[in-house]
Parts: structure tokens; sequence; C-alpha cells
């Protein structure tokens, strides 16, 4: 399985564009990677990603938000993390 991080540091964010097929061992790698940085934004530019596992999409589900963005995330991605999400929703009250 190929796999690529590229990191970029930006005016405002730091940027990761990731390439290949993302699984749950390529996931710990990026976890490790963004763990490094100490300051700013960051975005996960998602163009170049031809597959994901459900561990990376559990991963993507749990890491965007104010500080993390996801960039040219791949629709099928977008909507299974969507997915995740309305099934992680509590109910009601």
């Amino acid at each position: 399985m190929s796999y690529r991080i590229h990191r970029a540091a930006g005016p405002d964010s730091i940027v990761f564009t990731l390439s290949g097929e993302m699984d749950g061992e390529h996931v710990e790698r990026l976890r490790e990677l963004l763990a490094a940085e100490i300051v700013g934004r960051i975005v996960l530019d998602l163009q170049e990603v031809t597959l994901v596992d459900r561990v990376a999409v559990q991963f993507l589900t749990g890491i965007e938000g104010p500080d993390v963005r996801i960039a040219n995330c791949p629709e099928y991605v977008r909507s299974w993390i969507a997915a995740e999400r309305a099934f992680h929703e509590p109910l009601g009250p």
C-alpha cells in the first residue's frame, strides 16, 4: 500500500497533504506528526487520497474541529464521516 504525507508551513496554518491509501497504520504515523505540532491551525488535504478504511474515517471524524480542518475531502469520505458522526450522536433526552 502506497501512502505519503507531505508537510508544508503556510502563513496561517500547517498543511499536511495526504496521498494514497490511508489505513490504521498510516493513521498512527499521522497522529504522531500532528502531536509534534505545537502551534497553529492544521489543514489535512485529502485531494490525493485514493482509499480509506474505517479506522482512518474514525480518526478523521474525531480530529476535525476548530484547530484541524479537512480540505479537498473526497465525497465518499465526507459522507462516511457524516455517517460516523450521526452514529455517535446521543439520542434525544
